[in-house]
């Protein structure tokens, strides 16, 4: 299962309204490390797409839901849990470390 895109307009029903968990990447073009963690959430994605959705969001874009939920640094990656952010990583974390802060979401 691939990344998908969301948008301030989609945000309610992509993230908040999921019975899965959802990482939420916050991302914007210009952010060399948030390309660096592109392919790792891609391949997250892959892996367990069954236990936890991945989905990203352009900072750039999308300026309400960036707002609302503070953030000021890319990339920032929230973990939503019944429409609750229960995990917050700032910075582009290896696969590894990635998947060690994920865990507990990944069964």
């Amino acid at each position: 299962m691939a990344t998908k895109h969301t948008t301030d307009a989609d945000f309610q029903a992509d993230v908040l309204d999921q019975s899965t968990p959802v990482l939420v990447d916050f991302w914007a073009p210009w952010c060399g490390p948030c390309k660096m963690v592109a392919p790792i959430l891609e391949e997250l994605s892959e892996e367990y797409g069954d236990k936890i959705q991945v989905v990203k969001l352009n900072t750039d874009d999308n300026p309400q839901v960036t707002g609302r939920y503070g953030i000021t640094g890319i990339p920032t990656m929230n973990v939503y849990v019944d429409g609750e952010v229960v995990k917050t990583l700032v910075g582009a974390l290896p696969k590894q470390k990635l998947v060690r802060e994920l865990e507990n979401y990944l069964g």
